[in-house]
């Protein structure tokens, strides 16, 4: 499998443990008691954006692997809205746009990526045979792989391991160990939820 196992987890909430009690809504993001490692200027901002950041999740992920240096969340936020990969339009927030976060990983982290559309989940492990990373766009209910996802794509998870038969990634909003770090599904299995785009880096 061509994989890169090292690369540390985060997830898009930095209470990683309380994740599925965010989902579920048994705690707001308001309670999330960590917070703060967020970088948030205020509690308020924490929840607006926590359920949106799944991408800045997989790019802290990403720079903390080849650089050693751990971005909070907010100083990625800010970057990625300067450029435009996010748009906040009245009460809803558009993004992440790829288009702009590609400009932004090159002028800021001088990472070279791509857009990627109309792919099936096969041609996955094609695309990152050397070890690239595919920050690949999925229905959030992947995390319970036996599901049908009404939709495909939604969400952002990091690809960091591959071949003809399973795709291994990091899922931001997994909700425990086995579906936050290293989740392990079929190809096949993938593609119910894989919306044929991400971004490979």
């Amino acid at each position: 499998m061509s994989s890169n196992t090292d690369v540390p987890y985060f997830s898009q909430w930095e209470s990683r443990e309380h994740v599925l009690d965010f989902i579920e809504g048994r705690l707001a993001s308001h309670d999330d008691p960590q917070w703060r490692r967020s970088g948030a200027p205020s509690v308020e901002a924490y929840a607006q954006w926590a359920n949106q950041v799944c991408g800045l999740a997989c790019l802290k992920m990403i720079l903390a692997f080849k650089t050693g240096v751990v971005h909070d969340l907010f100083s990625l936020l800010a970057k990625a809205r300067a450029y435009g990969a996010y748009v906040v339009e009245q009460d809803s927030i558009r993004g992440l746009i790829y288009a702009p976060f590609v400009k932004m990983l090159d002028k800021e982290f001088g990472i070279h990526a791509q857009v990627v559309t109309g792919i099936t989940a096969a041609q996955v492990h094609p695309l990152r045979s050397d070890g690239r990373f595919f920050m690949a766009s999925v229905h959030p209910s992947i995390r319970w792989p036996e599901r049908e996802p009404a939709i495909k794509g939604g969400h952002l998870v990091l690809v960091t391991g591959s071949d003809e038969e399973q795709l291994t990634f990091h899922n931001p909003s997994g909700h425990d160990r086995e579906t936050q770090e290293n989740a392990c599904v079929a190809v096949d299995t993938f593609e119910r939820f894989f919306a044929g785009r991400g971004v490979l880096i």
